[in-house]
């Protein structure tokens, strides 16, 4: 890993495209970014962003979505994908940004600080962040990051962690896209200061009451439910189409790699809240509540841990 404005980042070859993405991503008004750290619910929030914004254009009904026979990673492009250059995974080359159609979906894991300007200054740019409570990431990441020990060309790159090796460098903030509590606030205070550019949501409200939030993206994004659509069930028709349940059924997503070159069922587990228990001893949930009341005391921003 490599670090920079205090992050840590994948290796070179990732890390020198973010950098280009960072210099030379050119936002517009319409772009809706999906910013989140690693396992907080991004996948999720792919497919949920991307049945609302596609239910009206009349292309497809609910029961032909993409969603059915694409994985989520490939209907919301990756900024650290892009190829500016030099890049990695190459989804996306940088002359076909232009001709995405508007809105332009992206999703990036890449924090606040080191965001393009242009996404920062554009006033119709919007960025959905979602966050997740720091024991389901914690554990979710650990599952995550086991599973992807080998590289493109099949060769094993990393070893795999002990629950107790991975604990001590989450802790420190040595993981990918970390320290994870700076990567949320950042995300958390730009929502506070300007809650029309920056909507923040939280992985267990969004499983407690989907409903809600699904009609709270939609208003973000200017295309909110009308009465009709909610009469005829769209929005749990969405829910239904995008839930961890539905999309862990689809072929598409128990076989074959995404672009990155992972496993597409490793990015469906259990996305169960307060799974957590049975993996922290004691003194790892003191440590990590400690942890947490420091980093989070005077931004207001709380986590709900276990599912009620």
């Amino acid at each position: 890993m490599i670090q920079y404005q205090s992050f840590w980042f994948p290796g070179y070859r990732l890390f020198k495209n973010t950098l280009k993405s960072q210099k030379h991503f050119k936002a517009k008004d319409t772009d809706l970014i999906i910013a989140s750290h690693p396992k907080t619910g991004t996948t999720w929030l792919n497919a949920l962003l991307f049945a609302i914004v596609n239910r009206d254009n009349g292309n497809h009904p609910m029961n032909e979505s993409p969603i059915l026979s694409q994985h989520p990673h490939h209907l919301v492009n990756r900024l650290e994908d892009v190829n500016f250059g030099g890049g990695f995974f190459n989804q996306l080359s940088s002359s076909q940004l232009d001709d995405l159609p508007s809105p332009r979906l992206f999703s990036t894991h890449i924090p606040y600080v080191t965001l393009s300007e242009s996404i920062k200054t554009c006033d119709g740019c919007r960025i959905l962040y979602i966050c997740r409570n720091p024991f389901d990431t914690f554990v979710s990441q650990w599952h995550f990051y086991n599973k992807v020990v080998i590289d493109l060309d099949g060769e094993q790159t990393l070893k795999p962690y002990t629950f107790e090796q991975f604990f001590e460098d989450w802790f420190e903030g040595r993981i990918l896209f970390g320290p994870f509590f700076e990567h949320v606030i950042d995300y958390w205070m730009q929502s506070l200061a300007n809650p029309k550019k920056v909507l923040f949501l939280k992985y267990e409200d969004l499983k407690e009451n989907p409903t809600i939030h699904l009609k709270r993206i939609a208003d973000f994004v200017e295309m909110p439910f009308s009465l009709e659509e909610e009469s005829r069930g769209v929005i749990r028709e969405i829910i239904d189409m995008c839930s961890i349940n539905n999309m862990k059924k689809l072929d598409v997503n128990k076989n074959g790699l995404n672009y990155s070159g992972v496993e597409k069922k490793a990015y469906f587990r259990k996305g169960e809240v307060g799974g957590w228990i049975n993996y922290f001893t004691p003194p790892m949930i003191e440590r990590m509540d400690r942890l947490m009341q420091q980093k989070l005391q005077g931004t207001g921003l709380t986590f709900k841990l276990i599912s009620e």
